[in-house]
């Protein structure tokens, strides 16, 4: 009688669900909570920092905008993470997985754009400095009524350390100008070229980088689906304990 009391606790107590596991990747979850909340603080600075002007016409592809969707995102995500974590839930577990792929996929872009536009690309447009010209803004149709009418964004001007103040308006007029001309005032090259040259020129650094952000990615993926087995067999070892229970007033 002493013996089946005793197993009949044991039963019970016995739990599939590793706590280190469980607390693993609420840690895990808590970390990337943390980075998503920096992601976002870079996004909003960085958005407020830039010039009205050229933030407003590169809205689609700033890199600030990106940091911030990914931050948030992230936010999101890593909060389901760890509330699955602790609350043992599979569908957020799930949520979590599936999205932790897509999340390293918007870092990645974020990254290699944030390359792309920021001071050390020196270029404008996508394969020259005219492209701005199929912007709303920018294009220089005659029934374009803006006062950016054939201008290209601040970000596209050549800056002299010498100037002791800037000009914003340096972009303005320059897609009429020929490409030797408009050379004196703006970056001509496309930001294309720039892209490939750059990407040919750091593979190793991109391939670290990659790995660097891969690792992680992985282990939370290992970790979430490690857990999602064990409270798939701990449900199944509860519903067949109350198949097979044999005394309902034990």
């Amino acid at each position: 009688m002493g013996k089946r009391a005793a197993l009949a606790t044991y039963d019970k107590e016995f739990s599939f669900v590793s706590p280190v596991v469980k607390y693993l990747l609420f840690l895990f979850n808590l970390i990337f909570w943390m980075i998503s909340l920096v992601l976002m603080s870079i996004g909003i600075y960085a958005r407020m920092m830039k010039h009205a002007e050229a933030a407003m016409a590169c809205l689609a592809v700033d890199p600030a905008i990106l940091l911030l969707i990914v931050g948030v995102l992230m936010f999101f995500i890593t909060f389901c993470g760890c509330v699955g974590s602790l609350r043992e839930n599979i569908c957020l577990l799930q949520t979590f997985c599936i999205f932790l792929t897509i999340i390293f996929l918007l870092q990645l872009a974020a990254g290699v754009l944030g390359f792309v536009f920021s001071d050390k690309f020196s270029c404008c447009g996508g394969v020259t400095y005219t492209d701005w010209s199929q912007n709303m803004y920018f294009n220089c149709t005659t029934d374009n009524r803006s006062r950016e009418r054939c201008s290209v964004p601040f970000s596209c001007c050549l800056l002299s350390k010498d100037e002791a103040v800037i000009n914003t308006m340096c972009g303005r007029g320059m897609q009429e100008l020929p490409f030797l001309q408009a050379g004196a005032f703006i970056h001509t090259n496309g930001c294309i070229d720039k892209l490939v040259n750059w990407i040919h020129s750091n593979l190793f650094m991109l391939g670290g980088i990659a790995l660097g952000l891969a690792i992680p990615q992985l282990v939370g993926i290992l970790l979430s689906q490690i857990l999602i087995n064990q409270i798939k067999d701990q449900i199944e070892l509860q519903n067949y304990n109350l198949q097979h229970r044999t005394d309902p007033w034990q």
